[in-house]
């Protein structure tokens, strides 16, 4: 039986030796399960030995984090009492901070806030703020270094980026409000949470805002993303080179963009919400030079541009609404093997613009709204092919200014022309077997509060009201 001591020569001698036995070979040769219980053991005898460590502005052993930091052993528990601390930390062996009060922790406007290098570490209930301000040197709120770390429910306030992932893996990233610099212009800001070749991290319930980017992933593969919220900044999610994440229940609105999903495959988007994302070249979700990927049960609503394809391969869209966007899909001819079916179409301005000669983009059993035909046997499909776009917006995807004269009197007289006279030839894009009904949905997350147009124009009209009467009334007074 080993037994754990907190002297750290001892600790010291322990280990080498522990390398050195004679029996370390036959251990490996025994396989990882005895190796894993061996390792689970001594874990739990430290945890056994673990103490707790208060920090308190006054009255208490410690008035410096760092210094019950630098105090603590592996396993230790550091538990914070409310107060500002104006401190850097720098989180070199495995311990667990837990704040009481939301603690303060003020930065010293240099380098970034909070440091973790060492692995298996808990970060809980703080308030950190005020870190550096140099994009190159990563200066964060909490910059990670190491694995298998939770940061949990904390708030993360005057920071250059939010939380930076560095070669960081294994992570539960969950419940933190992130708010960048709005002061700033959004390219002198950072992201709200950088990953960078860290993958297999679990980042849910986190709430971005006024950073550059919601999210920047690159080089990172396997995570998973739920339930985030991300408003009011540059790109939503900013993506590239990142194979097999998952992005579910997430929502992405008010952004210059929502998504850019960029040299990546095998990437999961259901249940999301891309929102009234608008700016130049704007976009609900844009995916460039991609493969397999699918995108299920999703709300692409009021963009610019709802779904963005260029050279997308082997796609699939299925059960989307995509709806009251400028233009619902900008397709590059580039983009191969993708396929919508089963989505709701409805409402939006140009249902397509086809950049290229063609595409072999596939339309099966979908929802339009601008559906004209009929269904005489009532299987709930048309009897007729709907046409993808008329042959002004098909005109339009090749020149780009006609889009001046989209559902223009003469734009409309052209798709008339074009579906009286065969000797127009427009686009031959067709949805074969529409479908005459939309699918239902729910939508996830609770709408916004609406104001009636009628109950603003009546408010308006009684103040005009009241003011006339006011008027009157006191040119009447002797």
């Amino acid at each position: 039986m080993f037994l754990y001591h907190r002297d750290t020569k001892f600790t010291q001698r322990f280990t080498e030796s522990f390398s050195l036995c004679a029996f370390v070979r036959p251990l490996c040769l025994c396989g990882e399960k005895l190796l894993i219980t061996l390792a689970l053991y001594f874990c739990a005898i430290v945890a056994a030995q673990a103490e707790t460590l208060t920090v308190a502005p006054t009255n208490a052993r410690f008035q410096s984090i760092q210094a019950a930091i630098n105090t603590a052993q592996t396993g230790d528990t550091i538990a914070v009492q409310a107060g500002t601390y104006n401190e850097n930390l720098v989180l070199d062996k495995s311990l667990r901070l837990e704040g009481f009060g939301k603690p303060i922790v003020r930065g010293m406007g240099r380098d970034s806030a909070v440091i973790i290098t060492a692995d298996n570490c808990t970060i809980n209930g703080f308030v950190i703020e005020h870190c550096g301000n140099d994009l190159q040197q990563e200066d964060s709120g909490l910059l990670l270094k190491s694995s298998f770390n939770r940061i949990e429910d904390n708030e993360l306030r005057d920071i250059l980026y939010g939380i930076y992932l560095l070669k960081s893996r294994g992570n539960t990233i969950q419940n933190n409000f992130i708010r960048g610099r709005a002061e700033l212009e959004v390219g002198s800001r950072g992201a709200g949470l950088h990953l960078w070749n860290s993958p297999d991290n679990i980042i849910i319930g986190n709430t971005i805002t006024e950073a550059r980017d919601g999210m920047y992933i690159q080089s990172s593969s396997g995570n998973v993303m739920r339930h985030n919220r991300v408003t009011n900044l540059r790109y939503g999610l900013h993506y590239m080179n990142s194979d097999d994440n998952k992005f579910e229940d997430n929502l992405f609105s008010d952004n210059i963009a929502g998504a850019a999903i960029m040299y990546s495959k095998r990437i999961e988007f259901r249940r999301n919400s891309f929102i009234h994302n608008r700016g130049f070249s704007s976009f609900g979700i844009l995916f460039q030079d991609c493969d397999d990927c699918i995108a299920e049960d999703n709300f692409i609503i009021d963009n610019a541009c709802g779904v963005f394809l260029e050279a997308l391969r082997k796609s699939r869209f299925r059960n989307n609404v995509i709806a009251e966007n400028d233009v619902a899909m900008q397709i590059y001819s580039s983009a191969d093997g993708n396929e919508f079916s089963g989505n709701n179409f409805v409402e939006n301005l140009s249902p397509l613009q086809l950049v290229g000669r063609e595409t072999n983009t596939r339309w099966k059993q979908n929802y339009w709204s601008d559906y004209s035909g009929y269904d005489l046997d009532s299987d709930g499909t048309g009897d007729v092919a709907h046409k993808v776009q008329n042959v002004f917006e098909y005109l339009e995807g090749n020149f780009p200014r006609l889009r001046l004269y989209l559902n223009s009197p003469a734009a409309q007289a052209l798709a008339t022309a074009e579906s009286t006279f065969p000797i127009i030839k427009g686009s031959a894009l067709n949805d074969a077997a529409p479908l005459v009904q939309p699918i239902s949905f729910t939508y996830p997350f609770e709408a916004a509060p609406q104001r009636s147009p009628q109950l603003l124009l009546a408010i308006i009209s009684i103040l005009i009201l009241i003011s006339a009467l006011t008027v009157i009334w006191k040119g009447q007074r002797p």
